[in-house]
């Protein structure tokens, strides 16, 4: 749905460049042809290229038949070494509580999807019963904005409680994320926690974080990057949209032969 609004979007940007171009300058109607297809072309891409990486549930795999999948790092987030520990951890878990904890990494939302919504949708993909999810704990991250959603099941809830999940997912994974993106040292702690919790020890609570010094907060959110990204690159296709017919126009002008020959 987000993509055709946005392509609605785009054909009225074409129209409007058409009649700017249409009264800001006489020029050939077959230059106007030539630009104005290819400024719909990388209007489309900017738009469409996006959506297209984004991930939907239905790109991430089903649980290997064994159920031994702990870690799915779709976002490449997670060193190699540190998959392999938390793996361990949550399989050690597995075999002695009988309760199964996923970490799962994505790199970029669909439109009009959120960390809640998609951890919802993949955990009922995942465990489409009540029995199945019974047990199970799903813990997610959005890498490009950093947003977390964690999902349990109720027998869970008896040991993670709603308020210790949230805690997780809101205070023991963004404490790292905070300090620099320390995606790894994130779900280490992350997983030390859960695990705690679901072996009936006493929770850990999130970890101490220490306040800093700011001058002058100078770095802007993904969002606002991404918003600024793309007003630069409209308006840049707006300005190349009127200043290369202009220029083509006037080496059109030069090259005619002249009258007075």
């Amino acid at each position: 749905m987000g993509c055709v609004v946005f392509l609605v979007q785009v054909s009225l940007r074409v129209y409007q460049m058409k009649q700017l171009l249409n009264q800001a300058i006489i020029i050939p109607k077959y230059l106007i042809k030539l630009i104005l297809p290819l400024v719909a072309i990388a209007l489309v891409s900017f738009v469409v290229v996006p959506s297209a990486l984004a991930t939907g549930v239905y790109q991430i795999p089903n649980l290997a038949a064994d159920n031994s999948t702990w870690v799915v790092d779709e976002a490449d987030a997670i060193s190699r070494v540190n998959e392999g520990k938390i793996s361990s951890t949550l399989s050690d878990l597995a075999k002695q509580t009988g309760y199964e904890t996923r970490i799962v990494t994505i790199r970029r939302l669909d439109y009009g999807e959120t960390p809640d919504s998609f951890a919802k949708a993949l955990f009922e993909k995942w465990f489409p019963t009540k029995e199945a999810q019974a047990n199970q704990t799903l813990l997610l991250i959005d890498t490009v904005t950093n947003g977390t959603a964690i999902v349990t099941g109720d027998k869970v809830k008896s040991l993670l409680t709603d308020s210790i999940a949230e805690s997780v997912a809101s205070e023991t994974v963004m404490a790292p994320l905070r300090d620099g993106n320390k995606y790894n040292q994130a779900f280490l702690d992350a997983s030390d926690r859960l695990v705690a919790v679901l072996s009936g020890q006493t929770d850990p609570g999130p970890p101490k974080v220490v306040d800093k010094v700011q001058v002058e907060g100078t770095f802007k959110k993904a969002s606002e990057t991404d918003q600024s990204n793309a007003t630069a690159w409209v308006v840049g296709l707006l300005i190349a949209a009127t200043i290369i017919p202009m220029a083509t126009y006037y080496l059109y002008q030069v090259n005619q032969p002249s009258n007075n020959g």
